[in-house]
């Protein structure tokens, strides 16, 4: 990639808006949507508009200090949907503390927490 210069006559070291995900393709990405979902997959293709098409997919479901994954396959994101997208590091020793369980314990844990949060609000009111 050729050197980029800003206004003021700077070395620019990343690409403005979506044209710096170009450099994330192929590899592989945690997205973070704005329902809250959490999508892990490769990075395949994206547009000017931020829409991303992932492989292999998962849905990761985090409760505490535990994760759970599912399955998704292939996954075309709606670009007004990505909160957030970049190339995650999981051999960080941040991830160390966390503990995968089965698919359907972590489910069952985030219902019970979802309804448990309900409660709580309904209380407040």
């Amino acid at each position: 990639m050729a050197n980029l210069v800003d206004d003021l006559g700077q070395e620019m070291l990343y690409l403005p808006g979506t044209a710096s995900l170009i450099q994330d393709i192929d590899k592989r990405v945690m997205v973070v949507l704005r329902d809250g979902r959490t999508l892990i997959g490769y990075l395949r293709s994206l547009d000017q508009f931020a829409n991303l098409l992932l492989t292999q997919t998962v849905e990761r479901i985090h409760v505490r200090d535990k994760y759970g994954d599912i399955e998704r396959g292939v996954f075309l994101i709606r670009g007004e949907n990505v909160v957030l997208c970049g190339e995650v590091d999981f051999k960080s020793s941040k991830f160390k503390n966390l503990t995968q369980v089965p698919q359907e314990e972590i489910l069952t844990n985030s219902s019970r927490r979802a309804k448990k949060k309900k409660e709580e609000k309904t209380k407040s009111y």
